[in-house]
Formats: structure tokens, sequence, C-alpha cells
């Protein structure tokens, strides 16, 4: 299949776009190892005209946050008659939401945090005291539909819920306020096989004193550690591995994604499902990836091999 043309999509106007032109170009580097047509593609106004161009076999997504992730891109894919690497539309969109995803494991029966749903509409006020009431004052405010730990606030006191919410609905109109847990950052990455969805080792972040892995920890050089892996014990590790498959399929994922988690002495708590997880070179999937022994190239060839044959 060495002679699949191949686009790689990237950029765009979202928050992460640097990111996504971070990751695009690692995922080029090693696709040019076993495929001879790679073009990177920005997402942009030109997009339809820049893919006709290039007539690709398969579309590979190097997209972070939305519209790359949350089903529109894949919309517009589908439309135009185009295979591509990731999860569908409705995957997408019911991923890149974190009420809507948080719903579905429930209902799966995963753990999750507590949480209270925040609308812009409402009075800020009146949705603070309602968070107060409901899960304390130790919470973390998060938009719904952003990736990379953007607009993310670790909240610890009443003064600081207010302003958090208030910074947080720049980035987006719903709000999802969860209770505090303090313990391990988890990751572990799954990948979907003939044999079923399989899940890679599991990854324990670290990141130094009085800090978490926000956006700049996520994509700093030597700003975080993976430690893979994690040092757990075995019963916890299973769980974290079914859970990370369980959660890619109640939201029908396809192909890949990264579940995250925290993890106390005694409990597991999935946090959210990453549908196109990042693939720079501090990125945590293609490290999981490489434990489960498929090194980066080997990875990104697989991907778009398994999209030509749909």
């Amino acid at each position: 299949m060495s002679d699949i043309r191949i686009a790689v999509i990237n950029g765009g106007n979202s928050a992460e776009a640097d990111v996504s032109r971070s990751s695009a170009r690692g995922v080029i580097e090693a696709l040019k190892e076993n495929f001879s047509s790679v073009t990177s593609v920005e997402l942009d106004e030109n997009i339809a005209r820049s893919l006709a161009d290039c007539d690709p076999d398969v579309v590979f997504p190097v997209l972070h946050g939305p519209p790359g992730e949350d089903g529109t891109l894949q919309g517009f894919l589908e439309i135009l008659g185009y295979r591509y690497v990731g999860s569908d539309v409705h995957s997408s969109a019911f991923a890149m939401d974190k009420i809507i995803a948080k719903d579905i494991f429930r209902t799966a029966g995963l753990p999750v945090a507590k949480q209270c749903v925040v609308n812009r509409d409402d009075d800020v006020a009146a949705s603070s005291e309602r968070v107060l009431n409901a899960l304390g004052e130790s919470v973390v405010v998060k938009p719904a539909c952003q990736g990379s730990a953007i607009g993310v606030t670790l909240v610890s006191n009443a003064n600081e819920l207010h302003q958090a919410l208030k910074e947080a609905f720049q980035y987006d109109p719903r709000l999802l306020v969860e209770e505090r847990i303090m313990g391990k950052e988890i990751t572990v990455g799954v990948i979907d096989t003939d044999d079923g969805t399989k899940p890679f080792p599991v990854i324990e972040i670290t990141t130094p004193e009085n800090s978490w892995y926000d956006f700049d920890h996520r994509y700093t050089a030597g700003w975080s550690e993976h430690l893979m892996p994690a040092d757990l014990p075995e019963d916890q590790t299973n769980t974290l591995q079914k859970c990370a498959v369980a959660a890619h399929q109640a939201l029908g994922c396809r192909d890949l994604s990264r579940a995250d988690f925290v993890v106390t002495e005694t409990d597991v708590y999935l946090l959210e499902v990453n549908t196109l997880p990042g693939m720079t070179p501090t990125s945590l999937y293609p490290d999981g990836a490489n434990g489960y022994g498929m090194d980066f190239p080997t990875l990104v060839r697989y991907l778009v091999e398994r999209a030509a044959k749909r």
C-alpha cells in the first residue's frame, strides 16, 4: 500500500491550532518512511479545493478541539466521500462534549466524578452557590467542548470559583464543574484491531510540585514525565485498561482513542476520552503505542492502512 495518497489535515483557527501543526509535522515525517505521497493540508476556507488538488486515498486528521475533533470535519469528509483515520461524526461529537460523554459513561456503568453543569445564561453568582452546595469549594471548572486543558481551572475556594466560571465562559457557553479528586493523573490509549479493541500500557503523568498537567505542561518538553507502566497495583491497572476499552466502545469510537483518569489509592475516575490524541514528540498516545510494541512510523502506517480498507 505504499502508493496510497495521504492528506494530513492540520492547523485551522482553534485554540489548539499550533499544537495541531506540531503534531502534523511528526506524523508527516513518520508517514514518509512508508508512503511516497503525503501532503500537508491546512484547515481553512480552501480545504475542499486543497483536498481535490491532492486527491487523497486517505485523509489523516491531525486536529485538536473544534471543528476538527468534534464531528464537524468528519461530516465534511463523509459528504465528500473521503476515507479518513479516526472516529466518525457521532462518536467524535459525543467525545468532544464532556457533558454528553459523561452521561454516556455513567449509563455504561463507568466510574465518573460528581458534577454540576453551568450555563452562560444563568446568573454566575447563583451558579457558584449551586456548585458550592453540591460539590464544595474544591472543584475543577472545564469548558464543555475544549481540549488540552484550555480554559480549565483548579478551584480551592468560593472566590476562585466565581472567577473561574467567568474565565471558562470565554471558551464555551456550557461548563462542566466536577469535584476535585486528589490522585494520580493517568492515561490509557487504545487501538482497534481485527481481534477487537486493545489497551496500551497504563501511563502515569507527573509534573513538578505545585503544578498540574495544564496546557504548558502537556506541550513543553521537560515539563512533565510519563511513567510507563504506571506504578499501580495490578488490579487497578487491569481496571484502567478495561475502562479505557469500555469508554472507547461506549462512545462508538473508531481506530484509536486515549482515556484520561484520576486514580486514588482505592478508586478510579474516568475523566474524558480523546478521539484524536496528540501526536507531538511529548504526546502520550505515541508513548503508549511504543509500549504496546508499535513505534511511531508503524503506528501511523497501521492507522492509514486500516482507513484505506474501509
